[in-house]
């Protein structure tokens, strides 16, 4: 994930933005990592659910996983840095790599529950579950081949001179080390081009985005003509025009759904969305005023997209219903010892 932020010289600006990075992200990284470890778990030990739609899913939670790992780097990725040209590379390389797998396991997974759902009888002939391995390869393969792209040469490492953050700044061991070219000034305009920015986000982030919009979009509107058709057969065994408590109910439940994939959709999407505009608008006016909004605006946009894994491993009670009777043992056991202390204070 491509991180645009304006570049910041001052080393007591940078210690303080990093401070509020950590501050932000921290809470986010550690609550994804426990979700999904929680629904990993959950999956693992229930064998019925040991079949390639969960194993594709659990390569989303695990690509989440790891999204919740590098969480904290990422906004990281927008502040110039002393580093060299290696470590540099590492550092917006490898998260742009996780972000990427993340989003094409997430579109999988859409693409995989879709087709069950508009072709059921054709289902099981899919090549996605005929090879899992391949699925598996096809998924996480591109994400890694384009994050790459700038270690193979399409980066700015030797463009403009970036050094003046080095220059400029008041950390005297920084600036003795960019002296000594031990290290450079890292930024992400020097990894990252502006045609590689367009690329990722124009060509695979937002079609990624609206692919899934029109996926879920399309199943609610045929699970809306299958409850129309369920109606108008109860009706007509019923031999009556008016709406019964039964398709009173059914229209409830999906007014439900819709509710909920729709506050899903603004809670965990436009965030991100809003955000990734905000940069791009950021890149092409090259804009130097302060990040403080824009820090918050990437954490909460990252953060909040990688909570849609945790929705949809929430949603399903067979997922959870392992950690749920861990619980239930946990608190059976501590009742007694509770009621047995009370007892001896009484």
């Amino acid at each position: 994930m491509i991180i645009l932020m304006m570049d910041f010289d001052d080393s007591y600006v940078l210690l303080s933005e990093e401070q509020l990075i950590y501050i932000i992200t921290i809470p986010l990284s550690t609550s994804i990592i426990l979700a999904n470890l929680v629904i990993i778990l959950g999956i693992s030990w229930n064998r019925q659910l040991h079949n390639t739609p969960n194993y594709f899913f659990l390569s989303l939670l695990v690509a989440d996983l790891c999204t919740g790992v590098a969480l904290p780097f990422i906004p990281l990725m927008g502040l110039n840095r002393h580093l060299s040209f290696s470590s540099c590379l590492v550092a917006h390389v490898f998260p742009n790599f996780l972000f990427l797998a993340f989003l094409f396991n997430l579109v999988m997974v859409h693409y995989e529950r879709y087709i069950c759902i508009i072709d059921p009888l054709h289902y099981s002939n899919l090549w996605m579950h005929r090879s899992f391995p391949l699925t598996l390869l096809v998924v996480w393969t591109p994400a890694l081949l384009y994050a790459s792209l700038p270690a193979f040469g399409w980066n700015n490492w030797t463009g403009p001179d970036f050094n003046s953050c080095c220059e400029s700044t008041q950390n005297l061991t920084a600036f003795s080390n960019c002296l000594t070219n031990t290290t450079s000034c890292c930024s992400y305009k020097r990894v990252f081009p502006n045609a590689f920015i367009f690329l990722e986000v124009y060509g695979l982030v937002l079609p990624a985005i609206l692919a899934i919009a029109a996926m879920t979009g399309h199943v609610l509107w045929i699970t809306r003509g299958q409850l129309k058709d369920i109606c108008r057969l109860h009706r007509s065994v019923e031999r009556g025009n008016q709406a019964s408590d039964q398709e009173q109910k059914l229209n409830l439940r999906y007014t439900r759904c819709v509710v909920a994939v729709s506050l899903t959709f603004l809670a965990c999407w436009v965030p991100y969305l809003i955000y990734m505009h905000v940069s791009i608008a950021l890149v092409v006016s090259d804009s130097k005023r302060s990040s403080t909004t824009h820090i918050v605006l990437s954490c909460t946009g990252i953060g909040s997209m990688a909570v849609v894994p945790i929705v949809l491993g929430l949603a399903n009670r067979q997922y959870t219903e392992p950690a749920l009777k861990l619980l239930q043992k946990l608190r059976d056991r501590w009742r007694p010892r509770t009621q047995a202390s009370e007892e001896a204070t009484v």
